[in-house]
């Protein structure tokens, strides 16, 4: 069903057919930009896309209950809100590239904050847009003349969301080394009026919805993408007092950009699980070292893809991880089977069936992937974990199948195709396209 009516002039920007560099900039009021199969309207409105790390639809949830939430609510009512589904595994950056470039993993690249080469034979943190294949709707756009921005709580994300993209791009976390030359803007602590946030706190993802502000009154961007952090999800619940706040300040900011005149989405890219016991030890299944007991050392390479350099969110524990066997003589049906046999493990899948069900790229996947059961976290080996690093907390984190359920929700109505499966990745076919 075509999304757009064909008196809509198209500017091609696929990333199989056309490179970035050639796309046409055309500046009339009706066409559409063209990524990855998929046909975007311009924007009508200042048009502001964001991403609610770790939102579960719980935290909504609690808040409306509590009636602490208005303006989400009242998006809600009056808008477009349902639940949606997020790219396996369940982590930060697959989503996020997902969501600029409205398409899954095995379409852009990346599925996971941290992989194996198997070339290489060496781990890769993702810090850059390296691992990034296809176009993202936000370079498009920028190209064919729209004012864009994108604005993210952790530098991690900043070049990934940013690759192509002739605009404004940077971090609530290095919000202070912003420069002209680098992000499109400098700066950025005087524009929002406060010094640059420490990573770990709740002021990290409020920066970036207040820089979001700032740039709508005084840039009056075409399309802002704003991802926040989860540092709130990981250390509270959805009813917890720490929790509740937050999700006010967070509407009261959205408010502002309503009041602005934007047009909203607001998406999760993923939801967030408790992985801790009744007397809050954290259940943990370290594979690596249940594997090497089992197959002898040096036989498998566990790797755990939720790892990034947010340490005190999770300590590298998550739903899901990836198994590389290293030598010829082990017998994948056996790993199989001893592993799909081990308590806390809801999934383990050769890499064919997990790319054929997920969506995720081939070359980046492990041999096996595991995912666990719900409230259980799956690391590597018990020595490869620092526990310290969770100031005390409850393990909370995500990455399986049990925080893929994410909220959906735009302040217009939009028109759903009742057999298409809704997908977080849908959010600016919904807030440009007023239709699914």
């Amino acid at each position: 069903m075509s999304l757009v009516d064909d008196s809509f002039t198209t500017i091609t920007c696929s990333y199989e057919r056309l490179p970035m560099s050639e796309c046409n900039n055309i500046n009339n009021d009706k066409k559409t930009v063209r990524v990855n199969g998929r046909e975007y309207r311009w924007p009508v409105q200042p048009t502001v896309v964001v991403c609610f790390d770790g939102c579960d639809p719980e935290y909504i949830d609690a808040a409306s209950k509590a009636g602490l939430i208005p303006n989400i609510d009242s998006m809600r009512s009056s808008g477009f809100a349902s639940k949606a589904l997020a790219c396996m595994p369940t982590f930060t950056n697959p989503n996020n590239v997902s969501i600029v470039c409205g398409v899954p993993p095995n379409v852009h690249g990346v599925s996971g904050n941290f992989y194996f080469d198997r070339e290489t034979g060496k781990d890769v943190m993702m810090v850059d847009s390296t691992p990034v294949r296809a176009p993202t709707l936000l370079a498009a756009f920028s190209r064919a003349g729209a004012k864009v921005v994108a604005i993210t709580a952790k530098d991690k994300l900043r070049k990934a969301l940013g690759k192509d993209l002739d605009g404004i791009a940077f971090s609530a976390e290095k919000a202070n080394e912003a420069t002209q030359a680098e992000n499109g803007i400098s700066n950025v602590e005087a524009l929002v009026g406060r010094h640059a946030p420490d990573q770990y706190s709740a002021d990290l993802s409020l920066f970036v919805l207040d820089a979001g502000i700032k740039l709508l009154e005084t840039h009056r961007p075409d399309i802002s993408y704003l991802s926040l952090s989860d540092y709130v999800q990981h250390k509270h619940a959805p009813d917890d007092p720490a929790a509740l706040e937050f999700m006010v300040a967070v509407d009261q900011r959205l408010g502002k950009m309503l009041a602005l005149g934007a047009r909203l989405g607001i998406v999760a890219d993923h939801g967030m699980s408790d992985m801790a016991d009744a007397e809050g030890n954290p259940r943990i299944v370290y594979l690596a070292d249940r594997l090497s007991a089992a197959f002898g050392a040096d036989k498998c390479r566990v790797i755990c893809p939720i790892t990034d350099p947010f340490v005190r969110h999770h300590g590298a524990l998550g739903g899901f991880v990836r198994i590389h066997l290293l030598t010829p003589d082990i017998d994948i049906h056996e790993v199989l089977a001893f592993v799909r046999a081990i308590p806390g493990v809801a999934l383990a899948l050769p890499r064919d069936e997990v790319c054929l069900k997920f969506d995720v790229a081939d070359d980046r996947e492990g041999d096996i992937a595991v995912i666990a059961t719900k409230g259980v976290a799956l690391g590597a080996g018990k020595a490869d974990h620092d526990l310290s690093q969770l100031s005390g907390t409850r393990l909370r984190s995500h990455g399986g199948l049990t925080e893929q359920v994410v909220p959906f929700i735009t302040s217009i109505p939009v028109k759903a195709n009742p057999t298409h499966r809704l997908r977080n990745f849908d959010i600016f076919c919904a807030v440009l396209n007023e239709a699914l």
